[in-house]
């Protein structure tokens, strides 16, 4: 008992010398700007898994980076609340991509929409800015 209260002694003593700091605040309130599923018939909320894609049409000579910026889009999916992640190349068309992500039912889907965050927000515009064409990217649910 004694090892275990010096020990978390020094734990406490080591938090308060090591802090963690962020260099710029993080925007945590919900951006809700991902747009409402529209259907004929509703699905039942916990009919699932779901499958989300996400379809994106990248110029060749911009692949290279798109890549990466689709490396926090995976941290992000995942974080709030997917439990797979993927992300494809289209062999016979080399500039189309597909994310692929699952949530365990429709209502997790639907908590999505209404937990991403402001901060997450900007990390799908800097994936999306690789993205050409008129239409934004597409999505299929």
């Amino acid at each position: 008992m004694s090892l275990a209260a010096v020990t978390l002694a020094a734990n406490i003593a080591t938090a308060l010398r090591y802090r963690l700091r962020f260099e710029e605040a993080i925007d945590l309130t919900p951006s809700e700007h991902w747009p409402e599923p529209m259907f004929s018939t509703e699905p039942e909320p916990d009919a699932g898994p779901v499958l989300i894609t996400v379809e994106y049409t990248v110029e060749s000579a911009r692949t290279e980076n798109f890549v990466p910026a689709m490396c926090a889009a995976r941290t992000q999916r995942l974080r709030d609340g997917a439990y797979r992640w993927g992300f494809y190349n289209d062999a016979a068309t080399p500039n189309r991509f597909v994310e692929t992500f699952v949530v365990e039912s429709w209502a997790e889907h639907l908590r999505q929409h209404g937990r991403v965050p402001v901060a997450d927000r900007d990390a799908e515009e800097v994936a999306r800015a690789f993205h050409v064409g008129a239409a934004p990217p597409l999505f299929h649910i």
